[in-house]
């Protein structure tokens, strides 16, 4: 962090009180020592779920491992590899492939999308004789996840043979789970067992996010150096005023309590998906109990006059880019608080991950909260599960209640917008860029005219992360719900089984289930949530609404 920008926040009155109160309560020890009562008595999905302090130097012990079957695999020919994953199994992948030089290794893509255009569209780039297939659930049993699984090994084994087939997938998975027996029976080429005691977004500087970084041509023992240089400054020598976990999270849980609780990135180039995976940690987290902290992510900054006082800024900067500090700048002088984080390269990242991960439980400690479960997530599941049975019983999915897509509709929702609230758009449609370009330009509009804070997601994939405060904070956000569902001729089978012809149940189908759970999750939180069918041209629909 910039010294001066640093002192500048740190001086208010409370952010000082909560150093006093961190060693008063002798909190960064505990942390360390996996003392759950930080922030609760009862140690369920606590005190397992605390390994992401001392994961790294394990991870450094596996680099080896990693990087062998790098080798292999390009010794072997292979070009690409699509990892089946959600939430933290692929966001943090993600941010790897979009930032790091792969051009020394294999060219990795993510598949966190059961729209049946999205896996249409995953699959037919592959050369499946030169693809790699990552499954990484921790649970062993997200219905995503398997039914990736199920849907790709068939093709791969209808194109190379059921004896291939088995040597183009690896798991990711905890102990004892599931998938454990799946890799075996089908004859995985490798399983990572993980450490299961860290939770799917803490898994980062596991073998989740370290795996498919090495993969791509990752030094990933560079970045585990940053990682520990990062965890060593949190750690128990340092002054918590000179911790930067314990500052960022002591400035966030502070500043949230006082009403700033929307945390707004901005990032340099280079690291601009980065925020995607700060989200889902931060959303998933903090988002319980009434309370939360909303990150927003991708809302590009604006004139100081569009936003409330409900914001604190935070600037990702690598190097001397100067691409937002004119911006920031501004915000500054208009009075909103803004933080500087500095990295010197990308590898830095590395510390970011840890940093973020340590200033998460920092404030939800202020919020007393425990940032490690995520009940609201499982509620929504839960549904879902429910309209899927209700479709296996009867052949068609319950009927939600749609709003037609209009200007006019749209405005009306909206209308009830109050100062302190967000906007979040759920997208249940197939996430091209055409698509992504017109939600992100209709988001900008809706908060330049609000003047609130806005998300945007695409389902299910936020299920996986900022579902969960969308349920579980204090009830100000307005979701706008877009779905689309595609023709019988253009939707996909999903298998019963690996390897076999079987097929209850469709991707489109699926997602459709899983829109309808979360509607119905929303709804039942008493949130204001709008359902918006899309059509065939979910791209046109949104153009069309945004004519005044």
């Amino acid at each position: 962090m910039k010294e001066s920008i640093q002192l500048q926040l740190t001086d208010q009155p409370e952010i000082k009180a909560g150093f006093t109160k961190l060693v008063e309560h002798n909190i960064i020890s505990r942390i360390w020592d996996h003392d759950h009562t930080v922030w609760k008595p009862d140690p369920a999905e606590i005190s397992n779920r605390l390994g992401w302090l001392h994961i790294i130097e394990a991870m450094h012990k596996a680099s080896p491992r990693m990087q062998a079957l790098a080798n292999d695999l390009q010794r072997e020919g292979y070009k690409s590899v699509l990892l089946l994953g959600m939430g933290g199994s692929s966001l943090a992948p993600e941010v790897f492939s979009r930032t790091f030089d792969t051009s020394a290794g294999l060219k990795l893509s993510v598949l966190d999308s059961t729209d049946p255009g999205a896996v249409l569209s995953a699959a037919e780039k592959l050369d499946l004789a030169k693809t790699l297939f990552i499954v990484a659930t921790k649970s062993g049993g997200t219905v995503e996840t398997l039914s990736f699984f199920k849907y790709f090994y068939n093709q791969v084994a209808e194109a190379l043979g059921e004896a291939k087939a088995g040597e183009h997938f690896i798991a990711i998975t905890d102990p004892g789970s599931k998938l454990v027996d799946i890799a075996n029976r089908y004859k995985f080429r490798e399983t990572f067992l993980n450490d299961p005691n860290i939770g799917g977004r803490y898994s980062v500087l596991s073998f989740f996010g370290l795996v498919p970084a090495a993969l791509t041509g990752v030094d990933v023992p560079k970045l585990l150096q940053r990682a520990q240089a990062m965890a060593d400054q949190c750690g128990l020598q340092v002054p918590v005023n000179e911790n930067p976990g314990a500052v960022l999270g002591t400035v966030l849980g502070q500043l949230a309590i006082s009403g700033k609780d929307k945390v707004t990135f901005a990032s340099s180039p280079s690291i601009a998906d980065f925020p995607n995976w700060v989200e889902q940690l931060i959303a998933e987290s903090t988002g319980k109990e009434g309370k939360g902290i909303l990150p927003v992510a991708g809302e590009p900054l604006g004139s100081p006059d569009i936003y409330g006082d409900d914001r604190v800024f935070v600037y990702l900067q690598v190097g001397d880019d100067s691409t937002h500090t004119s911006d920031l700048n501004r915000l500054e002088d208009a009075g909103h608080p803004v933080l500087y984080l500095q990295l010197s390269d990308v590898h830095d990242l590395g510390g970011q991950f840890f940093v973020w991960e340590f200033a998460t439980a920092i404030a939800s400690y202020f919020l007393k909260i425990n940032p490690f479960d995520q009940p609201n997530v499982e509620s929504a599941k839960v549904l879902a599960r429910q309209m899927v049975t209700a479709y296996s019983e009867t052949g068609v999915l319950p009927e939600g209640e749609t709003t037609d897509p209009s200007t006019e509709a749209l405005t009306e929702f909206l209308s009830s917008a109050n100062p302190g609230d967000y906007i979040a758009f759920q997208a249940y449609v197939q996430p091209t860029p055409g698509v992504e370009s017109a939600l992100q330009a209709l988001r900008l509009e809706a908060r330049d005219r609000y003047k609130v804070a806005t998300s945007l997601g695409f389902g299910p994939r936020f299920l996986h992360s900022t579902g969960q405060i969308h349920k579980g904070d204090a009830g100000n956000g307005l979701f706008i719900q877009f779905t689309s569902q595609a023709s019988k001729e253009k939707d996909i089978d999903i298998p019963d089984e690996a390897g076999g012809a079987k097929s209850t149940m469709t991707f489109g189908t699926l997602k459709m289930a899983q829109a309808l759970g979360d509607a119905q999750a929303l709804g039942d939180a008493d949130r204001r949530v709008i359902s918006i069918p899309l059509g065939e041209n979910p791209e046109n629909t949104i153009q069309q609404m945004r004519k005044r």
